[in-house]
């Protein structure tokens, strides 16, 4: 211990070491003795005699002062055996050890909530038959972000806090997309001010919210994956109040962080104030080519592959190859539950009138499992698919006939979910499904889509890292050893109850209850409704649960280049050359048509294959082991994937009319 204790010293560089007082031959155990020793304390912080001691540090000790000033620890016994000692030692060193300071991302939500409701107290929320106008003047005048829609007739219990019972919530930002709707509809001002607020808020059981327990980090971690801008704190079925992304800025903010000389001099005087010649600055030279490429419009060769379950018959479907039995895979598609259409029909476009090209697509994967109540699941999945094309022909021929219905115009992929399962249900056709219909708008650029369950689409987009910001740069695989820059630029957001228990389109005979429990059993209303900006290049890929269980993306991603680059649509992942292709008027726009089914093709056999391999865990067998369920190898399944190609040249029969 001395020549420990010799060498720290010797080696040590630290001023306060160099004046250590106490005699270097002091054991560990002995110098807590003197900490705890309220005398031998109180000597110290007066001389820093244990501050400046080689064994214990100065921080440390400085740390252990600070925490015990308040309650000074008692005499330890000198005549304790060494048992006592040795546990006295263990106590001691767990209360010298340094507290950790904590960060802002690790508070409680709980406390910012508190914060927040200590300074002003806003109760946020607005009663359902409120009108648009009322709900915007109370977000202003309040200072509201969002708002629970509660309905101030049905009384919870007699505890006046809780009076009016939560229907929903609506934003700030839907408010602004219900008064955008009401114009671009034709209505007027004072009609579209009129319109009640319930018709248009979140439902409760697609509301996003926190735990009280949940921290700062988390919230802003979800907030950012899901694109929203606060939620409702819930605990033991009230909710507490409603955080959002400024309140977590926020905290931590002290008053004079906001105001005062210092404050404004700091963060104020030298960046206030645009001169009367500001001007917008031009794009930058790599976004040109993409601008001048933004001012054409986009078109899609589509390509269709899909493989049944492997083990499967007639009869039904092995769990596995013994119970399959000795024979080929299957091969059958009329076996599968998985479904899809792709059909391109020309439509009034909303804001020129115009009629113009619209690709759309769509896939659904049957649930299996009502095969055991003697339900057919192919039955629901398939007709749901062909409804919705019927949807689109119709739509395309009113457009011909000059006709004023509803469909008169691009049909939303919601709103063909919506139809096509009213027309299953009303054909009686007992079953569910997943579902995920999309749009495809070359003239503005964009994917329109709804999706509903765990199919799902994903884009693949060549990104320059030499000019893409630092979080899009690849940093999984070394410059030097990068051949392409082709990445993920997307991937559509999945709905699950649990772990491969998806939501579902289904209909089991009767309708549900308004207030009940529906389990996985949804509408097209629940569907995750959005849009992607694509652009010239762009590979789309929509698939069912069979490919995304089982190849991983990327996985997927070193595919698609491979494809990319047999064709010669790329070529060593160089994008400039690509652009200098295209500028020159070499789209390769046949060659993309004859050859994305391929791609389709190459990725439905690599999910077969991974399904059924044994020696190396699937997405699925991983995700299962995260959520306590023992599963190894692939998961076999349905597989069914849609590829779209984008490309700057029309070519024909680029979209196949299929379902």
């Amino acid at each position: 211990m001395q020549a420990i204790i010799r060498n720290a010293r010797t080696s040590a560089t630290s001023p306060r070491i160099a004046r250590a007082q106490l005699p270097t031959n002091i054991s560990i155990s002995t110098t807590r003795q003197i900490i705890g020793h309220s005398h031998a304390l109180s000597f110290a912080m007066k001389n820093e005699k244990i501050l400046n001691h080689p064994i214990l540090g100065y921080h440390s000790a400085r740390r252990f002062l600070a925490s015990t000033a308040a309650e000074p620890a008692a005499v330890p016994n000198q005549n304790a055996s060494n048992t006592s000692e040795n546990k006295s030692a263990s106590a001691t060193q767990a209360e010298i050890a340094a507290p950790v300071r904590r960060k802002i991302s690790e508070v409680a939500i709980s406390e910012v909530l508190k914060a927040k409701h200590t300074l002003k107290w806003v109760e946020p929320v607005i009663c359902s038959v409120s009108s648009l106008r009322d709900a915007i003047t109370t977000c202003i005048d309040c200072g509201l972000s969002g708002m629970m829609v509660v309905d101030r007739d049905n009384t919870i219990s007699d505890n006046t806090r809780e009076r009016g019972k939560v229907l929903g919530m609506i934003t700030s930002r839907d408010l602004l997309r219900i008064a955008a709707k009401g114009f671009k509809d034709g209505m007027g001002a004072e009609a579209v001010m009129d319109q009640q607020i319930k018709n248009f808020m979140t439902p409760l059981n697609q509301v996003i919210y926190a735990r009280p327990e949940e921290t700062i980090g988390q919230c802003r971690t979800v907030m950012s994956k899901l694109g929203i801008k606060c939620m409702p704190v819930l605990s033991n079925g009230r909710v507490d109040g409603i955080v959002t992304q400024r309140d977590l800025s926020d905290f931590g903010l002290e008053a004079t962080d906001r105001g005062g000389k210092k404050s404004f001099l700091r963060n104020v005087s030298e960046r206030v104030g645009l001169s009367s010649n500001t001007s917008m600055a031009e794009p930058p030279i790599y976004m040109q080519a993409h601008l001048a490429l933004e001012q054409k419009p986009l078109y899609a060769n589509v390509g269709v592959a899909c493989l049944p379950h492997p083990f499967k018959t007639e009869n039904g479907t092995g769990m596995n190859h013994r119970d399959f039995g000795p024979h080929e895979f299957c091969m059958d598609n009329s076996l599968s539950e998985d479904a899809y259409f792709s059909t391109k029909v020309r439509l009034p476009d909303e804001a020129s009138g115009k009629k113009k090209d619209m690709v759309y697509m769509g896939i659904a994967d049957g649930v299996g499992s009502w095969r055991q109540y003697g339900v057919d699941p192919r039955d629901f999945s398939h007709l749901l698919m062909k409804e919705c094309r019927n949807i689109l022909l119709e739509a395309a021929a009113d457009a011909r006939r000059g006709g004023d219905t509803i469909f008169n115009r691009a049909v939303t992929p919601s709103e063909i979910m919506s139809q096509a399962y009213e027309r299953v249900k009303a054909e009686g056709i007992i079953g569910s499904s997943t579902a995920c219909i999309a749009l495809f708008d070359g003239v503005r650029h964009q994917l329109h889509f709804s999706n509903l369950g765990d199919s799902g689409i994903i884009v693949l987009r060549h990104i320059d890292s030499d000019v893409a910001g630092a979080l899009k740069r690849n940093r999984k695989v070394p410059r030097s050893e990068r051949t392409s820059d082709l990445r993920v630029a997307f991937v559509s957001q999945q709905q699950l109850v649990s772990f491969n228990h998806p939501y579902q389109l289904g209909w089991t005979g009767e309708e549900l209850e308004e207030n009940t429990d529906s389990g996985s059993l949804k509408t097209a209303a629940d569907s995750c409704a959005s849009s992607v900006h694509v652009r010239r290049g762009d590979i789309i890929i929509m698939a069912t649960d069979g490919l995304f269980d089982n190849v991983d993306i990327d996985e997927i991603v070193e595919i698609a280049l491979e494809w990319e680059e047999e064709n010669g649509l790329i070529n060593s992942g160089d994008i400039a050359a690509r652009e200098r292709r295209w500028a020159q008027g070499d789209s390769k726009t046949i060659i993309s048509q004859k050859n994305v089914g391929n791609l389709a093709d190459k990725l439905c056999h690599r999910a077969r294959n991974n399904s059924i391999d044994q020696c190396r865990d699937s997405p699925f067998a991983i995700l299962a082991k995260e959520n306590d369920i023992m599963w190894s190898g692939g998961m076999p399944d349905d597989c069914t994937v849609v590829i779209s190609h984008v490309v700057g040249m029309p070519s024909a029969n680029d979209v196949p009319e299929t379902i």
